[in-house]
């Protein structure tokens, strides 16, 4: 174990262990105890950073959601075509689900769609998604339209992570996303501001 690593640091490797305990045994069979063993820690140094498992699993499901969120945003960033915004945004979501299973599966499996205080979290992240998401449908269309499709493309993406992911096994990303991106700009392209009546 090691004791020199700062407060921020010793927070977030402990987030992390917390990640893969909860993904490999879920949240009702885990303990505090044994994210502490996992960590190498004492529970007491657990709960000098979480008040609880809820407290602490809250804070996972934020911790994860940001990393998401920022994953799309930075690939996405000082794009102006927005065909390749599309590209670039699918492709860096559909990676991150490749390379972060637990993650996907804290997000969106059974204790975050079961409890109503988890569940919520996750709205919350689904929100900053669109939210992100938004902007980039330049389509000449009011802001309200923009998000009601930016939401659209997020439930279109996390229904097909979840099956990847309950099916099992390895697969490409960047393919997958290509099928998607293409599928959703091909939408996104014959959308027209609506025209006002006279």
């Amino acid at each position: 174990m090691s004791s020199r690593l700062s407060a921020s640091a010793r927070r977030q490797q402990l987030l992390d262990v917390a990640l893969a305990t909860f993904a490999r045994h879920g949240y009702h069979e885990t303990s505090m105890n044994d994210i502490a063993d996992a960590a190498g820690v004492t529970k007491p140094v657990l709960y000098q950073h979480f008040e609880s498992k809820r407290d602490l699993y809250q804070a996972l499901l934020d911790d994860v959601g940001a990393r998401m969120v920022a994953t799309i945003t930075e690939a996405t960033r000082g794009v102006t075509s927005g065909r390749e915004q599309t590209e670039r945004g699918f492709a860096a979501y559909f990676r991150w689900v490749a390379e972060h299973r637990d993650a996907f599966v804290l997000l969106y499996g059974g204790a975050s769609r079961q409890d109503q205080e988890f569940s919520a979290a996750v709205r919350k992240v689904t929100a900053e998604a669109a939210t992100a998401i938004a902007p980039l449908i330049d389509a000449g269309i009011d802001p309200e339209h923009q998000l009601t499709l930016a939401h659209a493309i997020v439930g279109l993406s996390e229904g097909a992570s979840r099956r990847l992911v309950e099916r099992g096994g390895t697969f490409d990303p960047d393919e997958v996303a290509g099928q998607l991106s293409a599928f959703a700009w091909a939408g996104l392209r014959s959308i027209h501001q609506p025209v006002a009546a006279s």
